[in-house]
């Protein structure tokens, strides 16, 4: 299994339903499951990114929540003492986009990245592309590749 990082997460980022089954666990689903939600030029987009993030993590994929592909792992930890496990890359495709999960604030950390992507949405840890024909790909793997280390650094810093 790959080193897991911890990271601290201020008690206001955190979701006021408490579960006791974490919703975001690995499972031991098929990686080729999640990746046939999407279909067409969609589902060899999910094979590239799927290669993408494989390249820039080193990491092996695995399935969680039962449709994310996550890469490497690192624990987080709330001011409370709650805490769980998330993938430290991750993505999930489907029939309409696929969606990348990077760091928290990433839009804003890296604005001139943005400006130079293409065409996307995003939210405060999602990154959403109807196409990847519609964003550059070097620009593509430099957000990947910052993403993956601010949330290490950060692991490090309160491990």
């Amino acid at each position: 299994m790959c080193e897991a990082w911890v990271i601290r997460i201020p008690e206001a980022w955190r979701s006021p339903v408490a579960s006791k089954e974490p919703a975001m666990s690995p499972s031991d689903l098929p990686v080729s499951v999640a990746l046939d939600r999407a279909s067409g030029p969609r589902r060899a987009e999910a094979d590239e990114l799927l290669a993408l993030h494989g390249d820039v993590s080193g990491a092996e994929p695995v399935v969680w929540a039962g449709r994310i592909i996550g890469f490497g792992e690192y624990e987080y930890l709330y001011e409370s003492g709650h805490g769980g496990r998330a993938p430290e890359l991750a993505f999930a495709t489907g029939p309409a986009h696929h969606t990348l999960y990077l760091v928290r604030g990433f839009a804003e950390h890296w604005p001139e990245l943005m400006k130079r992507l293409g065409r996307y949405r995003a939210s405060t840890v999602c990154l959403y592309l109807t196409r990847l024909a519609n964003v550059d790909r070097v620009v593509l793997r430099e957000l990947l590749d910052r993403s993956l280390e601010e949330t290490r650094l950060q692991a490090g810093s309160s491990a």
